[in-house]
Parts: C-alpha cells; sequence; structure tokens
C-alpha cells in the first residue's frame, strides 16, 4: 500500500500544474497509481477503469500523448493509501448538511486534505487503514459517497466541463498534522441508519416490524435500492419469515422504489441463501422467480 502521505504530498505540490501530463507524471513518479479519463469528465478512458491504473511511465506518457487533457484519475484504498469522503451538492441534497453533522459527532475528524469539487462539494481525504478493506459506499440520501478500495477519483489539476465553463478541481486546505484513519462503517451507519428489527419470531411476519422494513425500502434512493431490500430480507430471514411473506412484504416496496420485480426476486433469493442456505422450492417458480405460495382460498397464485 501506498504510504497515505504520498499523494496528499503530492496534491499539495501539482495543485496548479499544467499540463496535465506533467501532473500525470508527478504522481506516479512518487509510487501513485493513475489512469486517463475523459478531458473535461470523470468516465475512464482506460477498457478496464481504474483497474489499469500504473505507475508505469511509459504507459503514462502513452496514454496522455493520445488525450494531452485527460483529467487524471487514482484509485481510493489500499491502491493510493488514501480513501475519500465525497460531499456532493445537488438538488435540494446539500453533503456538506450530513458532512456536519458527522463531524460534531466525531466521525470525520482526522482529515489529512480538502479538495474544492467543480460541483461546489469537496473531497475529505484520509489515510486508508492498513491491512483492513474499506469498500466504497453511497448514501445518497445525505449526499455522501465514500470511496473506499473499489473505488476512484479525479484529482486536481482535473477539470469538468459545464454549461459556464471549465472548473477545476483544487486544493482547498491541508492538515499539517498528523492525519487518522476514518472508521466508514460508523460513519455510514451514522448517514444511513438502518431499523432495528424486531425480535425473532418464527413463522410469521410481525405488523409493526413489517411495516418499518418496507417503509424504510420504500425510500431508499438509486445507489441503495437493492443493498437496503437486501438488508431488510436479511433480517426477516433472520427471524423465521418464510420468503412468501418477505417477497408479500418488501415487493411492492422495493418497487415504489424503482427496482424492477426481477430485482426484487434476485436479491430476496439471495438474501435467504445468505442467511439460510439452501433451495426455496416453495416459493420459486419454473422461470425461477420468487413467487408467494398458492393462495387456497381464491386458487391464484400471487407473484
Amino acid at each position: 500500500m501506498v504510504a497515505p502521505d504520498v499523494l496528499t504530498g503530492v496534491l499539495a505540490q501539482v495543485s496548479d500544474a499544467r499540463p496535465l501530463s506533467v501532473a500525470a507524471r508527478q504522481f506516479a513518479d512518487a509510487g501513485v497509481p493513475v489512469f486517463p479519463c475523459v478531458p473535461g469528465g470523470k468516465r475512464p478512458l482506460t477498457e478496464h477503469g481504474f483497474h489499469d491504473a500504473t505507475t508505469d511511465l511509459d504507459q503514462i506518457a502513452a496514454w496522455w500523448g493520445q488525450h494531452p487533457e485527460a483529467n487524471i484519475g487514482v484509485p481510493t484504498g489500499a491502491a493510493s493509501g488514501v480513501v475519500v469522503v465525497d460531499v456532493d451538492v445537488h438538488g435540494s441534497v446539500n453533503g456538506f448538511d450530513a458532512f456536519g453533522r458527522a463531524h460534531e459527532a466525531g466521525l470525520v475528524d482526522g482529515w489529512r486534505l480538502l479538495v474544492s469539487t467543480p460541483s461546489g462539494g469537496m473531497h475529505a481525504y484520509y489515510p486508508a487503514s492498513p491491512g483492513a478493506a474499506q469498500r466504497s459506499w453511497q448514501a445518497a440520501r445525505a449526499g455522501i459517497d465514500f470511496r473506499g478500495d473499489g473505488g476512484y477519483i479525479v484529482v486536481p489539476p482535473s477539470t469538468v466541463n459545464s454549461d459556464s465553463g471549465g472548473v477545476s478541481y483544487r486544493v482547498r486546505r491541508i492538515n499539517t498534522s498528523r492525519g487518522e484513519s476514518l472508521d466508514s462503517g460508523q460513519l455510514r451507519d451514522f448517514l444511513d441508519p438502518r431499523p432495528t428489527p424486531a425480535p425473532r419470531q418464527t413463522g410469521q411476519v410481525r405488523d409493526v416490524s413489517a411495516e418499518r422494513l418496507a417503509g424504510w425500502v420504500a425510500g431508499r434512493a438509486e445507489g441503495e435500492r437493492n443493498r437496503g431490500l437486501f438488508w431488510a430480507a436479511c433480517r426477516l430471514a433472520e427471524n423465521g419469515t418464510p420468503p412468501a411473506d418477505t417477497f408479500a412484504v418488501l415487493a411492492p416496496a422495493a418497487e415504489h422504489a424503482g427496482l424492477t420485480q426481477r430485482e426484487v426476486s434476485a436479491t430476496i433469493r439471495s438474501a435467504y441463501r445468505t442467511t439460510e442456505p439452501g433451495p426455496h422450492t416453495s416459493v420459486e417458480g419454473p422461470d425461477g422467480a420468487l413467487r408467494r405460495a398458492p393462495d387456497h382460498a381464491s386458487g391464484r397464485v400471487l407473484s
């Protein structure tokens, strides 16, 4: 893993560097892997995205020789030695509000570097935790993304184009004291709390618990819907709820949030396989879709 101060140290030096090819080489010279993103944007230009990041100077020269104005992408997590809290501002969502609450709770102290983003948001850089995976996640309703293992960021002096012209990523503030690792799991639970399930009650769905879980699933935003449904289905599975009842309770809520019936079926099946391995033939139809058991009163099979 790259030492956490390496990337932030380079950023402090190259924030105003031009051309971008020079900055990309500076990162690589310091041992920070980089890859090119579309000029004026964030989409990777390489076939495998951030997985293609490298410190190979010949490859970097070839990339930026072909795309001189390409923005600079850096993988987060162990690859670069830093993780990033991405504070987003769009529409009615202002991630600074959530970041402020997390700061008051003492959950986002220890940042090493603050970078202003073109959208008016902010990237807060923290040292990655040595020997511990910190997976990326999103709390869309709070306007906060966490960029860790499995993610990447675009770094200064890259520029994003908008209707008003190009706006650059710029170093906003440097913390000269030693940065501290971030407890990303605790931060996620603070920003996106899950409801507490009711005590285990085998064979039936408790009304209060079902309503709470279904309401929570229905309110999940894009990027959180599958994970939210999976978590809620796991809780009901752990409580001994039959899969058909879980589907009846959670499917309408998940579809309201924007998932398709196929996505709902697959996610609930996955939850039951995770918590109680083995097939559940009583609720899976011939096509593999998850269905309720027959309604003997009407003779129908509810799907």
